[in-house]
């Protein structure tokens, strides 16, 4: 069985490489930048959103939470006519990326953890490369990459975005899985 202090290296390394990674892709590569689109009036959509001075969170429109009620006349016609919208607001202020990454990292460590959380109640020592591999990396794409398809198929989320960001998820996913196979406790003559 490997230790629990046995995982924090690997975690961390991974937690590294993970960091590196998300920086290429999105600072130097800038594989995201078309998941962005501008509204073609959006001074007009701000001062109205402004308007009604909506908390931070997620809302939708048109606002229907019932079934029965999204099959009336009026909801209906709310739906045909559009738009039909999931958005997230965040408080206002300047755009600070600090705090955005420090949260990353703190995620992408607890990714690497619980992957090798996995491979620990999984696995011995003993067990090769690929194998350590396999399962961290599993379970490192589960983490980084699945809940992406449920936005795709519930909010409307394009598809291209999903599948560009379950590819990031599964370079995190090889580095995880790459840091713990390398760093991996191997019994001695075993």
């Amino acid at each position: 069985m490997v230790e629990w202090s046995q995982l924090l290296l690997p975690a961390l390394l991974a937690t590294g490489l993970v960091f590196v990674a998300s920086s290429l892709i999105h600072m130097v590569l800038k594989l995201h930048n078309p998941d962005y689109k501008k509204l073609s009036n959006e001074s007009e959509v701000g001062a109205a959103i402004r308007k009604g001075a909506p908390a931070p969170g997620q809302y939708i429109m048109p606002h229907c939470l019932e079934g029965k009620d999204a099959g009336s006349p009026e909801m209906a016609q709310k739906f045909a006519e559009g738009p039909n919208v999931v958005m997230w607001i965040r408080p206002n202020g300047g755009f600070k990326l600090g705090p955005f990454l420090g949260k990353w990292i703190v995620y992408s460590f607890l990714v690497s953890l619980i992957s090798g959380y996995v491979a620990h109640s999984a696995l011995p020592s003993t067990t090769e490369y690929l194998k350590v591999f396999q399962v961290v990396g599993a379970a490192a794409w589960l983490a980084y990459s699945w809940a992406g398809p449920a936005d795709s198929i519930w909010k409307g989320k394009p598809w291209a975005i999903t599948i560009r960001g379950m590819f990031d998820g599964l370079v995190y996913a090889g580095l995880t899985a790459g840091a713990f196979a390398w760093l991996w406790p191997r019994a001695i003559g075993g």
